[in-house]
Formats: structure tokens, sequence, C-alpha cells
């Protein structure tokens, strides 16, 4: 069976980069499938393990300049496929690039004085012809015409090398990238200047000798470095959602080996291993609390802030902080398989992972180089040809150069292999700050185009467990009163409706009072005597029973409602009925208003009783209820709805949900839900609420604008960009785009795109 394989690629520079690996990979028979992005520079690989291995795929793109990262096999998180990077990892990664960084500022920072200078003779040569300015001295000309060479050479084979191996690679293996294009452009005009340098004497007949150009050489190469260096500096901010995550890992465990305390990485910890927890620490791994209770702050997953108790048999989640007391607890997640982990593997895999609008950049950038490259050399040609009959040769021959130059570095497709990437990477980091989980590009490009959301209803409108909503107080005593005798009567009952009671008391802070000769009464309720008073506690059958009458108009009211009532009575009389429900939650009501604000029709399917679904979607503002349904209905409902041309978001927690999940254009899992949901859905809302479905769209939607903005910008700037420094408007206006200017315009470009990506960390969603 084929497996899908991860790894960081270097080595990349563009676009075109990302399509000629691709292209690589795909010619080895054992690769089922190739997903490259310039953006995160990962590449995911299909292939079959028994045929090829990393190594073998690592060799394919090393004579082409490409390293493939192969990381160390280890249990550790991030240290095999499809997990994510361990923090130290991640930093490393980071010193990395940091370090990449520092040359590239070191290099930059030396050349630049020399462009500078470059573009100072260059504006002096020019001004001058103009008479604007006095032409040089014959002392500083011979200086300056001897210099330029000089620095030039430094400049090209140098900080140029890059460019220089491309174009050697474009010659030895017929791969182009936008190395080829620069380092063909920049390589010509120094040839060509060398040449009128050296042979001045013996060219002075043929061509004009006066024009040389070591500045575009110098100018063009330092200022792409400048993109480049600007570019990747951008590109680091990018993924600090990532770090973000992993900040919130533990580095080290303290672990009971042999009955000894023993902090070790968080990597070494195991299965089983009883992990000590002191108050103020971070849980390392998840497990289940063996011994001692506290208060565990679980914001990260839950969104709550109020600290939520642990006991003993309850479960600690990896990342969250214990605030006050010493606890020990058995790992039973470890590594990769801790929901820390698989969180920041879900945003590394969508940040990874390609939008179906870049298959269109793709497909250019695949044929845009190798029909630049044509394109220069027919624009240099019709110069040679045409110019040369009415400007003669010398001018035919420098203007014709100045445009082959200029095609080849303006039109580097950097600025449209960065525009759908980078949106996605800031898109989903942005999501994953917000507790929205994106699994995969694709999701969050289908999720703008949605016009019908499908929620469940238990634990996606409703909390998913009982709580006491209503209490009725039929006697003279406080309410309070009410709540302490019910909930010291339900303390002793293992009914769920029991825990509704006591929960409602305990928020109350009802006081506990002693019950003498506790009965459970079978299918009716519980009996027990409080302070000498009998009290009973149960539903209407045990009041028929006793033969009390009570309020049977509001128990049929709030019943048709969903909801169920408890009656607390004595012997004589009723005292109070209270009812127990599954809650609505707060943020749910709301947030289908800004559904229907967004034009989006909301429909509720629920396995529940029509009766009881109707009230809810009553109450929440639905439009429509299907109710008593099974995980097949649900499924054949969005099935429904997406022949009838709807694109469809389904909403869901259980495990029922999980076909119609898979099914639907977009599946939306709330975070308290089971794994099943959660795996299966495109999305994950990690606090379980519902007004994140808004926050979701509405990011798609800004998402969606930048990728769009940044592509006609890209497209924009080559269609405008290449015919002029063509020369196509020289006959008609005298316009020609230096290739000094075309090199400033490429680096701006690339640089603006990252910039407007970069914008949508700023935008409310």
């Amino acid at each position: 069976m084929n497996q899908i394989h991860t790894y960081k690629i270097k080595g990349m520079h563009c676009a075109s980069c990302a399509t000629i690996i691709e292209r690589t990979f795909k010619k080895n028979e054992a690769v089922e499938a190739v997903e490259v992005n310039y953006g995160t520079e990962k590449v995911r690989v299909t292939y079959s393990e028994a045929k090829v291995t990393p190594e073998d795929l690592g060799k394919l793109i090393e004579p082409l300049g490409y390293s493939l990262i192969i990381p160390p096999a280890s249990g550790a998180i991030g240290a095999i496929d499809n997990t994510p990077g361990t923090d130290g990892e991640v930093n490393q990664d980071k010193k990395e690039k940091l370090a990449e960084l520092s040359v590239m500022k070191t290099q930059v920072l030396a050349a630049m004085p020399l462009a500078v200078f470059s573009i100072f003779v260059m504006g002096w040569d020019i001004l001058s012809e103009f008479n604007i300015l006095a032409p040089m001295s014959e002392n500083v000309g011979t200086f300056v015409h001897h210099l330029m060479p000089v620095i030039a050479t430094y400049i090209l084979f140098v900080l140029g090398k890059p460019y220089l191996l491309g174009f050697y690679r474009f010659l030895r293996y017929g791969k182009a990238n936008m190395d080829t294009l620069i380092g063909i452009g920049t390589l010509v005009a120094f040839v060509y200047s060398f040449l009128v340098t050296a042979l001045e004497n013996y060219l002075s007949a043929y061509i004009d000798v006066t024009h040389s150009y070591y500045d575009v050489t110098i100018v063009v190469v330092t200022f792409i470095s400048l993109g480049k260096y600007l570019e990747t500096r951008s590109k680091l901010k990018t993924g600090d959602a990532i770090e973000a995550l992993l900040n919130l890992q533990a580095k080290t465990a303290l672990v009971l080996r042999n009955g000894i305390e023993i902090e070790v990485p968080i990597s070494e910890v195991v299965h089983g291993d009883s992990v000590v927890i002191k108050p103020g620490a971070k849980i390392p791994v998840d497990g289940t609390i063996s011994e001692g209770a506290s208060f565990i702050d679980e914001s990260m997953v839950t969104g709550e802030p109020i600290p939520v108790e642990k006991t003993v048999g309850t479960t600690v989640v990896a990342g969250t902080l214990n605030t006050n007391s010493t606890f020990t607890f058995t790992a039973t997640k470890v590594g990769s398989e801790t929901l820390l982990a698989s969180i920041i593997r879900m945003v590394e895999d969508a940040q990874g992972s390609k939008a179906p609008i870049q298959a269109l950049a793709d497909k250019i950038s695949s044929v845009f180089v190798p029909a630049v490259l044509v394109f220069a050399f027919l624009t240099l040609g019709t110069w040679l040809l045409i110019g040369t009959e009415y400007l003669g040769f010398a001018k035919a021959l420098s203007y014709g150069l100045t445009s082959f130059v200029g095609i080849l570095v303006i039109a580097c497709p950097c600025a449209l292999g960065l525009a759908t990437p980078t949106a996605i990477i800031v898109g989903v980091g942005k999501g994953a700050k917000e507790g929205i989980l994106i699994k995969d590009a694709a999701t969050l490009e289908k999720l703008h185009k949605v016009d019908t959301v499908i929620v469940d209803k238990t634990g996606t409108i409703t909390k998913g467990k009982p709580e006491l909503v209503l209490l009725n107080n039929y006697s003279e005593q406080a309410d309070i009163e009410i709540i302490s005798i019910l909930a010291s009567l339900e303390r002793k009952s293992e009914h769920p409706i029991a825990h509704a009671v006591m929960e409602y008391a305990a928020a109350k802070n009802s006081p506990e009072v002693s019950v003498q000769e506790f009965e459970l009464i079978a299918g009716k309720g519980i009996r027990g005597i409080i302070a000498g008073t009998e009290y009973y506690a149960g539903n209407p059958k045990l009041i028929i029973d006793l033969g009390i009458s009570f309020d049977k108009k509001t128990i049929l009211e709030q019943t048709s409602q969903g909801k169920t009532p408890v009656i607390l009575a004595t012997k004589s009389s009723v005292l109070a009925i209270v009812f127990v429900a599954d809650a609505i939650k707060p943020e749910a009501i709301l947030a289908v208003q800004n559904l229907h604000k967004m034009g989006i029709m909301v429909a509720m399917l629920t396995g529940d009783n029509a009766q009881t679904a109707e009230a809810i979607a009553k109450e929440v503002g639905i439009d429509r209820v299907i109710a008593e349904v099974l995980p097949q209905d649900k499924l054949a409902y969005v099935k429904k709805l997406q022949s009838d041309g709807h694109i469809v978001a389904m909403a869901g927690d259980g495990v029922n949900d999980a076909p119609a999940l898979a099914q639907a254009n977009v599946g939306i899992a709330m975070g308290t839900g089971t794994d099943v949901a959660i795996e299966t859905a495109g999305i994950t809302l990690l606090h379980g609420d519902i007004s994140k479905i808004v926050k979701a769209i509405n990011l798609s939607k800004i998402t969606m604008r930048g990728i769009k903005q940044n592509l006609f910008w890209a497209f924009f700037y080559n269609s405008i960009g290449i015919p002029l420094a063509a020369g196509m408007f020289f006959p008609f206006f005298g316009w020609l785009l230096s290739p000094v200017f075309a090199g400033l315009a490429m680096a701006f470009s690339s640089v603006s795109v990252v910039g407007n990506s970069l914008r949508l960390k700023t935008k409310k969603i």
C-alpha cells in the first residue's frame, strides 16, 4: 500500500522550482502522487515504500540543486511523516532560516553600496547625454571604466552564483527556473560588456563600444537578491501559528521510574508512565489521573477561561496548565498521538496543502519559464532584424540586449508562485489562533461558496448534556432551600438527571443536608427523610401514585419542548417542579442569525423526536428541521441538497454524523466531539462553538479575496512588464525598460504579494 509522506525541501527559489521537482518525482514509477508547495517549502509525496526509499527520491533532485530533508525515525512528535515538528526541530529549522537570512543580509549589505555606486555612474551618464550634467573627466571616466568590470565580476560570481548555477543546470538537464532567467540575462549582459571592454579597438568599427552593461549585471543581481532577502524574511512571519502552538507544549516531563521522580524530555515518555504534575506545570502528554486532584486550565482546548476540576479517573490533555495541586497521571497518548500534536499536524498539513485555485498558477508557471526564454530570444532576433534597418546595427544590438535582459528579469514568476501559498499559510494560521482548525487548503477555498449549513442538535446546537433549566416553586420555602432538599436526595441516585440537579445546586452554593431512610422507587423516583419530613422526588407517575394533584398543564407544555420534569413533594403536596433539558448553547441563536445575514440557509438534522426538535429549532431560528433520522438518513439528506445544486457545510460532533460530514462539501466537527467526527471533517472548531462557523466562512472569504488580489497583481504585472521590457512601446512612445528597473519591479512584486498576504492577519473575522 502506498504511503503519504511529507518532507522539507531546500533550494527552492520560485514556483517553477516546485514544478520541476513535481515533474522529476512523477517520472519515478513508484511515485503515485506528488504535491510541492513553494510557500512552505515542503513536498507531500505518495509512493510505494517497497519500491523506493526517501534517499532515492532525494538523489533524483540533488543534481538539480534541491535537497530532500529526511527526518530521523523516532516516536517523538514530528519524527515520522505526517506528524508536526517538535519544538526543538522547529527551532532548529528557524535557526537554519535565520542563519541563511543572516548570510543573505551580509551579502546584500556588501552589494548595496556597489549597486548605489553603479546607479550613480549610470545616472551621471544619462544626465550628461541630455547636457544636464557635465561629462565625467577623462581620469574619472577611465577609473570608472576599469572599476565597473571588477565590481560586476564580484557581484555576478559571488552574489549571483545561484543564478549562474541555474543557467548551468538548464544547459545540462534542460530544467529552467527563475534562476535560469536571471543567470542567462545577467551573464549575457556581463559577457557582452566584457567583450566590448577587452576588444574595444577591434569591435569599435562594428558596434557602439561606448555603452556597456556592467551596471545592469550589478544592479539587477543586487536588487533581486535584496528582493529574495525581503521575501525570505516575510515568509518567516507567515508560519508563526505553528510556533505559537508549539509553545504550548511542555519541553520535559517528571516521571516515576522505580519509585524515583526523574525529569525526561517529552520524547522519552512512554505509554503507562506515571507522570507527576506540580502546580504551575504544563501537562506534557495525554493521560488519566491516577492519584490526587487539581484544577486544570484547559482554555487551549475548550476556550473556557475557568479552570476545570480534575479527579482520579478523569483525563488530562497535553499543553493544558495545572493551577493549584500536585497529582499523578498515567500516560495514555504520547508523541504524535496527543491532542496537541494532532492540532499542530492539522495546521501544518493545511498550510502545506494546495487550494484548487492554485492549479491555474501552477499550470501557467510550468510553461511560463520556457515560453519566456523563447520570447526573449525572439525579441533579440527581432531587434537585430528589424531594428538594424531603422536604427543601425550598433543601436539595434544595444536595444536588443536591453530588451533581452529586461524580459528575462521582469518575467520571473515569483509573485505568481507566492500568490496562493502565502495567503493560505496566513489564513490557516489565523484560523488556528481563533480555534478554527482547517485540514486542507481546498476546504478553506470551498467554504466561502457554502449556501447551506446543516447542524446536528445534540452537542452542536445544544450543550450535549442535561442541565436544570427551569424551577417552578409552589411552596413558601425559598428556591435555595428547595434545591438543597432536592439535590441532597438526588445525591444518592445514579440517574443522569441527578447529576444535572447536583451541578445546579453546586453552582448556586446550595448547602447539603443529611438524608435518612433513602429509598429508590424503580421507574418512578426516590424517597428520603430530611429533618423529620418525608420527601419524594420523581416523575408524574410517582405523584399520581401518592394521590397528589399537580400542575399538569405546565408539565405538558414543557415536555413538548423536550424538557424532563422532576417533581419534589411531601406526602400531602407538591413543593416544586424542576425541568431538566439539554440546554441550547447561548451562542447558537446569534450564530444562526449571522448565517442568515450571509444569505445561508440553516437546517437541523437530529435523531431526537420531532416535537423537541421543532421547539429547539423555533427558539434558535433554524429554517428546516428533519427529526428522528438515522446516520444514513443524514447522509441521504446531504446528497439530496447537493443534487439540488447547493454547496453544503455539515456541522456535527458524533460518530453518527461522520458519514454526512464526509459527504458534505465542507465537514465541520465540534472539537468537543468524537475522534471519528474530527477525523472525517475538513474543519474542527476547537471549542465546540457553533458561532465559529460564521468566523470560518468569513476567514475563507477574506483568504480567497487575498489570493485573487495576489493573482490579479501577479498576472497584471507580467502582462504589462513583459511587453514594456520587450520594447513593444518603443516605436510609438520611445519607451524601453531598463533591466535595472525590471529587477527592481520584479523584487517589489514578490514582496508586495507576501505583504498583501500578511495583511490578512490584521483583518477581523
